[in-house]
Order: C-alpha cells, then sequence, then structure tokens
C-alpha cells in the first residue's frame, strides 16, 4: 500500500479519472479496476509516476501510475504551472514539443501542447515523429524556454515517456524537476473543458526548415574535404531515424548507404526485434545479413528515437560490435585531432571507461565525470564558460557532439563516426585498428556490465549496499582495492546517489541500484598495459582480468538473487 493513501482515497481518485479520461480505451479500465474493488485500484492510483533518469516512463494504460492522455496533461499542468510562476516581463514562454512514432505518442504530444496553451504559454509542435536530437536542437535554436519530447527510447513496445528539457537546452535536473513534481496534482486530473483546442493561437506547427537547420548542423560536425568512401548499411529498428539520417548523410556527401527495408518505416510495434535496444543480443541481426551481402565496411544502428548509435565494424573477415566505450573513445580521439582551438572540455560518466581521462591527459584538455544521465553529462559544459563542450559520451551507447544538441545524438554520432571510418579505410585500417593504437599508448581498457536481479521483497539498500559501506571488502577477485568512493556521500559537483566505486590498481568496479527495480548494476574495468608490441596477450589479459573480477562481485552478494 502506498505511504499516505488508503484504499477508499485510491477509489476516489479512480472515479475522478474515470470522469476525466478522454480516451475510452483507459477509461473502460478504469471502470473495471473499480468494478473489481481489488488491490489494483491502489497500485493504479495510490502514487504515480516519477522523473527518472530519463524523464518519465511506464506502460501505457489506465491510472498515474502508467502512460495515458490524462497523466500527460497532469504532467502538463504541473510544467504550465512552474513556467508561469517564473515569468519576469509578462511575456508568453515557448515551449516546443516533440515525439516519436509509438502508439498515442502524437496525441500525447498534441495533448500538452493544449494544456499549456490553456495556461497562456505557446507552444510549437514539431511537425510529424522526429528524432529527439531535432527537437533538442530546436529548443535551443528557438530560445524556448522548455521542450517536451514524447519518447520511451529504446523501452519495449507497450511503454510511452515523457521527457523535459529547459530553457538551458539540457534535461531538468534538481532543483526544477522537484518544483515541478510538488506541482504534479493526480489526485485532480484537469477536466477537457479546461484544455484549448489545437487550432488555439497560441499553438503552432513547426515548419520543415526547422528539421533542415538540424541537418545542416549535423553536416557542419563533419569537414567538407574528408574521405567519403565507405559502405554502410544502416537500420533505425522501426523507429524515426531514417528520414532525418539519410538528408543528413545525403548532404554530407555520404551516397553509399543502404537500410534493412525490413526496420526501416516506424512501427510502433516493432514487430522484427523483442527488444528495440540495439546493445540487445540478436537485435542487429538483419543489419549484419544485409551488410554481408552488400559487403559494406560498417553496420550502424540508432535506437528507436535516433539518440542512441551501435556500430559494428568489418574488420579482416568479421564483424567486430563496439560497445559504447569503445564507440566514445573512438570518437573522442577524432574529435581532438580534428578540433585544437581554445579550451576544449570533453565528460564521461563515473560507470564509463577510464580511458577518455586518458585521451583528455594526451590532447591536453579538460575532463569531468558526471553521474550517469545526458542530464549530468551536459552540466559540466554549462557550468565551465570558459571551456568549450566538444564531446561528452555514456557507455550506454549515448554520445554528444559539440554544445548545440545538450543530449544524446545518435545521427550527428553516426556521421562523424562514418568520417572516422572513412578516413581509417582510405589509408587501409579500420576502426579496430584505431582503438588498438589507443591502447598501445594508454593500455587495454576492457569493460564489462553485470546485471544482479533479487526477490521482489528485497531491500536493495539495507540488505545489500549498507553491508558494502559498513563492511567495505579489502580486495576483489585478489585484486587489492586502492580506494573506495561512496557516492552518497557528495562529491565533485553532483549530488548524492546509491552507488559506491571501487578503484583498483588496474581497474574500478562501480556498484549501482536501480531506482525502480530490486536490480543491481556492477560496471567493471580492467586495465592492462601493451608490452613488446603485443596488443593481443594484452588484450587476453585484461578479458581474463574481467571474468574474474565478475567472479569476485558476485562473491559479495550475501543474499539470493531471481536468478
Amino acid at each position: 500500500m502506498t505511504k499516505g493513501i488508503t484504499p477508499d482515497e485510491a477509489l476516489a481518485i479512480a472515479k475522478k479519472w474515470l470522469i476525466n479520461d478522454p480516451d475510452e480505451i483507459t477509461k473502460f479500465e478504469t471502470q473495471n479496476l473499480i468494478s473489481e474493488a481489488g488491490n489494483q485500484i491502489i497500485h493504479r492510483f495510490g502514487s504515480c509516476l516519477l522523473f527518472g533518469t530519463a524523464g518519465i516512463r511506464g506502460p501505457r494504460g489506465a491510472g498515474p501510475m502508467r502512460m495515458n492522455r490524462l497523466m500527460v496533461r497532469v504532467v502538463a499542468t504541473a510544467i504550465a504551472k512552474k513556467l508561469s510562476a517564473d515569468i519576469q516581463n509578462n511575456e508568453a514562454p515557448l515551449v516546443v514539443v516533440g515525439y516519436d512514432a509509438r502508439h498515442q505518442s502524437q496525441v500525447f504530444a498534441e495533448d500538452s501542447a493544449r494544456v499549456l496553451a490553456s495556461h497562456g504559454i505557446k507552444c510549437l509542435i514539431l511537425s510529424k515523429p522526429l528524432p529527439t536530437p531535432v527537437l533538442a536542437y530546436t529548443l535551443l535554436s528557438k530560445r524556448a524556454k522548455a521542450g517536451i519530447m514524447v519518447t520511451a527510447s529504446h523501452n519495449p513496445a507497450e511503454d510511452s515517456g515523457y521527457k523535459v528539457y529547459w530553457e538551458d537546452g539540457a534535461q531538468i535536473t534538481t532543483p526544477i524537476d522537484s518544483q515541478i513534481a510538488e506541482k504534479i496534482d493526480y489526485r485532480n486530473p484537469p477536466p477537457d473543458e479546461d484544455l484549448v483546442d489545437l487550432d488555439d493561437s497560441l499553438i503552432t506547427k513547426g515548419e520543415n526548415s526547422l528539421v533542415e537547420q538540424y541537418i545542416d548542423f549535423a553536416c557542419s560536425c563533419v569537414s567538407p574535404d574528408t574521405q567519403r568512401d565507405i559502405s554502410i548499411v544502416y537500420t533505425p529498428l522501426h523507429g524515426v531515424g531514417k528520414e532525418t539520417f539519410f538528408q543528413v548523410f545525403e548532404k554530407a556527401g555520404f551516397q553509399n548507404t543502404t537500410v534493412v527495408a525490413n526496420q526501416a518505416d516506424p512501427d510502433p510495434d516493432f514487430p522484427t526485434v523483442s527488444f528495440p535496444n540495439p546493445e540487445e543480443e540478436g537485435t542487429l541481426d538483419l543489419a549484419i545479413e544485409l551488410a554481408d551481402t552488400k559487403n559494406a565496411d560498417l553496420v550502424i544502428a540508432n535506437d528507436p528515437d535516433a539518440d542512441r548509435l551501435a556500430v559494428i565494424v568489418s574488420h579482416g573477415k568479421e564483424w567486430r560490435h563496439l560497445n559504447g566505450n569503445e564507440i566514445g573513445v573512438l570518437l573522442a580521439e577524432h574529435l581532438l585531432n580534428k578540433e585544437k582551438e581554445g579550451d576544449r572540455l570533453v565528460v564521461t560518466t563515473v560507470v564509463s571507461s577510464r580511458l577518455l581521462s586518458k585521451l583528455a591527459d594526451f590532447h591536453k584538455v579538460k575532463y569531468a565525470e558526471t553521474l550517469t544521465g545526458f542530464k549530468w553529462i551536459v552540466r559540466p559544459g554549462l557550468k565551465d564558460t570558459t571551456s568549450r563542450f566538444v564531446f561528452g559520451y555514456e557507455e550506454a551507447l549515448g554520445f554528444a557532439i559539440g554544445d548545440s544538441v545538450r543530449d544524446k545524438d545518435g545521427i550527428t554520432a553516426a556521421l562523424l563516426f562514418s568520417e572516422l571510418a572513412a578516413g581509417l579505410k582510405s589509408d587501409g585500417k579500420t576502426a579496430i585498428d584505431l582503438l588498438e593504437d589507443l591502447w598501445r599508448r594508454h593500455g587495454v581498457h576492457k569493460t564489462s556490465l553485470l546485471t544482479q536481479r533479487f526477490a521482489t521483497e528485497t531491500n536493495i539498500s539495507s540488505d545489500f549496499m549498507a553491508p558494502l559501506r559498513s563492511n567495505p571488502p579489502k580486495q576483489i577477485a585478489g585484486i587489492e582495492i586502492i580506494n573506495s568512493v561512496d557516492l552518497m556521500t557528495p562529491v565533485k559537483e553532483f549530488p548524492a546517489t546509491d552507488a559506491i566505486v571501487f578503484d583498483l590498481e588496474n581497474g574500478r568496479v562501480v556498484i549501482r541500484p536501480s531506482g525502480t527495480e530490486p536490480m543491481v548494476k556492477i560496471y567493471v574495468e580492467a586495465i592492462e598495459s601493451v608490452i613488446k608490441d603485443d596488443v593481443g596477450s594484452a588484450e587476453r589479459s585484461a578479458e581474463h582480468m574481467i571474468e574474474n573480477l565478475l567472479d569476485g562481485v558476485r562473491s559479495l552478494f550475501p543474499i539470493e538473487s531471481d536468478e
């Protein structure tokens, strides 16, 4: 039972939602929940979805614990109240609204605009389902006060989501997210008559020129005189990336690009994949099959809202999957060799590889680490006005090129990686050759992620994290821990979070619980110096150390898991 809400109160809330719900499907679902008078009433109507690492996400369904039209209207009302409270010169603020191609995304975007306009706020709705980076770019270019992107990114097909940006172009963080959350009144959802019509004068529809401006920006990230001779197979994984991706690549001069036909067009049911995340095993099988027939050099994938980038490289006679850390350091090396003016800044997260810090030292640029999520990654660039943010990444396939898009941008990152790969191809090399050169210079850096699930009733903080804090291990897999950092104690320039970092002599282990599930994520890195140019031997040693560390980490779990 949700604290502070009784079954009778939850039932009263459900009846208000039944009256005000504009959607017949969720209205029927609410009616059934009320009729059953079971525990689902308290689960669905006793609380509401909250802002997480990347906005609000959840399965579609009835009630404030699901994504639906009424929940969107409740959140939009809270955003409107926050914006109205911030008005200083009586000028109506502008909010840019975008949406992906998932079920109900367009109506969620339209409902958001209708709510905002009813509070005297101007809204610009993008013209069609578009990539998230287009929304993030347009927000800054139009100097809007806020942005809303209706997207669930790479979540399962049954999910919808809602990302909120503020006038600095970044996703909201403390205190703005808390201030909006305080204004979310799910107990009193707004009735339909409180909303204006879509043809209200405060609501305008974005023109194609807005997308063209983003395309121009993306193309400006590559040099006009660099190589373009490379064969690419691309998949948007049934998302919204294809049209914008091809417009960018064609304008930039990359002509030899083929799309995976069965995954080319938006389809909210994602029929060819079980989970539309390019990190998931098997998701890119169709792309690799096509790349084999085309004798392609690269496989490039975006997730459904095109803010993430996955890359597979043809090297020798094999396809080599690059993980997010490897793509990140390759893009960073390419950028830092291209752009050498001014004080430059590169950023990654505490769970990502430390190889980026070594690249930063080598190129004599500033380096920062943040919490996970791009709402944090862009912060050092916003705070340090003396430096130019040139690159940021997180290991979960998120990359930002410059600060014109203050979020992940899978299309611009794909273009930049293609420029890198084409230049290497002209020299008879691949991205794997460059990665090995970086390893020779800085040591082989191998990373892995272990996800450990626990029984539903497990309290991760008290049953697992608390013992690690009170009696931290002195070693893992026989490797001495030389330093540990408890991120519950605010360090550097980001707020407290439930995570612990264990620094090893040649590696690092980061343990971080999920905020929504009985699950712990463990990020492991092993570093091995290359001796006598024997990269293969160093790589094997690092991989062996990774396996030992994973076994050692598993021995830390004092409670039984569900697995």
